[in-house]
């Protein structure tokens, strides 16, 4: 930039000649010269406030809009973010058919220590000993004095105990956010929920994951955020749960009986609307799993689903309805029970001596062994392992549990013409009672295939035919008469047809040899109302003995069937099923003529 000299030669020689003063020349070219510095200083400086104006506009409308939206926003809690996948800590519940709760989450807190930060350890060592009673003083001292940065105290406590671990006032002693899993009803359903535990847990949160039953089998269901907390809806009742469960465990106590279970499952759809098994546990302080001795002996054993055993004379409607439905016989063919049935170095003989020939009918009234077994031999082994197929019994089921696939049942090696005669009457081959209560469901609810499922339907899906209706039907008949007149007369329910059979099977001994002279499980698969089919209810008692009379009595007749029976005169009403009372004919008197 060039500068404007202050004093210009050709303007001073002008103005001496004209008389002027040179020096105001200098002075008035200074004074431009200032404005002009001062002009472009105030330009500058105008620019710059401008600037700084924007800037401070900017910010302010940020700001006030940020604090807009915040106002407008749910307010809710910050949370850190983490490198890796994070722990999902909510479970979505479960619920009965109807929605009540069997399984939910409560919000409650965990206890960890931070040893370095405890100014008293040996204070802190006693107080945590007073308020949890199961932990040992000196433990907790040498823990707190070692090494040790980080331990974990409790991975839930009650809010009581939170108030107490607060009061020591120790700062050493944290707690974290925790959600646990809740079972309201306590051992109500056990064996079905069966139960949940922590996975990855942090101190600010736990990862909830499923250890058996349900819990287990849906685990991935309960914990996806995609299904935005929707429960898990099972086919169980609650409240028929309930009565079951308390019906089974007073039948289990009278009738000095090992262990029990029951299911009850809706015959047309396969939906288990009931499922016990006895000794049970709280899944809300789950037993530890047995680490030696027979597994079967612990409450976590599910005898309804694991337990396999040779039910006995359950069996017999399955080689009857075969047989009628192969056109081999009807309800009055006449069969021969002329004993002992002598094949080889076996020898099938009856309870009693029925004589020497019995109708169809009548062989499943009187539960003979020799006249179910000259049956089978008409029908053969490959039809009757064909059948027993259709039907569910030589795999293990579909139920939605873990434990199912180790419910497998147990087959004879070679399926030969004896192993025929004996399967016929339930031995020889081990089912659990799932198995019996969906043969049962399947024989009796037309004669379709069902698949016996926890998860409530809204449709009924029909299966692959295994029977003809008139051979449902048929079956049916039988049954009622078994209760009318057979070995299940203790099984009679007023307003209720019930039909049924019993079966008593040796149980065998555990070293695998033979059976026991004094020990049977007993078995009664009961089908009501036998006019118009609904529900199967199978119950099974482990080692019964009904001990009133002069000699123990060990027959399902005796055991099984009043246990049976007063768990239907308990839950049909809860099912909505209206009693049948017949109505006398009105007595009047009628008015003749003469």
């Amino acid at each position: 930039m060039t500068r404007k000299p202050l004093r210009p030669l050709a303007r001073i020689l002008k103005a001496r000649a004209q008389g002027e003063d040179p020096d105001a020349i200098a002075a008035e070219n200074l004074r431009q010269r200032h404005e002009a510095t001062r002009d472009q200083a105030r330009q500058r400086a105008e620019g710059r406030l401008l600037l700084l104006g924007l800037m401070f506009f900017c910010a302010f409308s940020v700001i006030g809009m940020r604090m807009g939206a915040l106002a407008s926003s749910v307010p809710e809690e910050p949370r850190a973010s983490a490198v890796g996948n994070p722990i999902i800590g909510q479970r979505a519940d479960i619920v009965d058919r109807n929605g009540r709760i069997l399984a939910t989450n409560l919000a409650t807190h965990s206890l960890y220590a931070h040893p370095r930060d405890m100014i008293d350890p040996a204070g802190a060592a006693k107080g945590l000993a007073e308020i949890f009673p199961d932990l040992e003083e000196a433990e907790l001292l040498k823990d707190f004095t070692g090494e040790r940065r980080f331990l974990w105290i409790r991975r839930q406590i009650s809010p009581e105990q939170m108030q107490a671990v607060h009061d020591l006032g120790s700062p050493g002693l944290l707690f974290g956010p925790r959600e646990m899993r809740l079972y309201p009803n306590g051992p109500i359903a056990a064996h079905i929920l069966g139960g949940a535990s922590y996975g990855r847990e942090g101190v600010a949160s736990a990862e909830v994951i499923g250890v058996a039953g349900v819990e287990r089998q849906f685990d991935a269901f309960l914990r996806d955020p995609a299904n935005e907390g929707a429960p898990l809806e099972l086919s169980l009742d609650l409240t028929v749960q309930a009565a079951a469960e308390q019906v089974l465990a007073g039948g289990m106590s009278i009738m000095n009986a090992k262990g029990a279970a029951s299911v009850l499952m809706d015959i047309h759809t396969g939906e288990v609307i009931s499922m016990v098994s006895l000794p049970d546990f709280d899944p809300n302080n789950r037993p530890r799993v047995l680490t030696e001795g027979d597994q079967s002996d612990s409450p976590l054993f599910n005898r309804a689903v694991q337990g396999v055993y040779e039910l006995g004379s359950v069996f017999k409607i399955f080689t009857v309805a075969q047989a009628m439905e192969l056109g081999l016989i009807n309800p009055n063919t006449m069969i021969d029970t002329q004993g002992p049935l002598t094949w080889g170095r076996f020898r099938i003989r009856d309870f009693h001596d029925y004589g020497p020939e019995l109708s169809t009918t009548d062989v499943i009234v009187e539960s003979s062994n020799i006249g179910t077994a000259r049956i089978a031999m008409q029908i053969g082994a490959d039809r009757q392992r064909a059948f027993l197929d259709s039907l569910g019994f030589l795999k293990p089921t579909q139920l939605e549990m873990v434990e199912a696939p180790t419910g497998r049942p147990l087959l004879p090696p070679n399926w030969s013409e004896i192993s025929t005669m004996t399967i016929s009457y339930g031995h020889g081959l081990s089912s659990s009672p799932v198995h019996l209560a969906a043969g049962y469901a399947s024989l009796l609810n037309g004669g379709t295939r069902v698949e016996p499922t926890l998860l409530r339907m809204a449709n009924a899906v029909e299966g692959p035919r295994v029977v003809s209706e008139a051979v449902s039907a048929r079956s049916a008949a039988m049954l009622r008469q078994v209760v009318e007149r057979g070995t299940a007369s203790f099984g009679e329910v007023p307003g209720y047809e019930v039909g049924g059979k019993t079966g008593t099977a040796d149980k065998p001994r555990t070293s695998g040899r033979g059976y026991y002279d004094d020990k049977v499980i007993s078995t009664f698969a009961s089908v009501f109302p036998a006019n118009d089919p609904q529900y199967v209810l199978i119950v099974t008692l482990d080692e019964p003995s009904e001990n009133s009379g002069e000699e123990p009595r060990r027959t399902a007749g005796w055991t099984a069937v009043p246990i049976a029976a007063e768990m239907i005169r308990r839950i049909a009403p809860l099912l909505g099923l209206r009693p049948q009372v017949d109505t006398p004919q009105s007595i009047g008197v009628t008015l003749t003529s003469n």
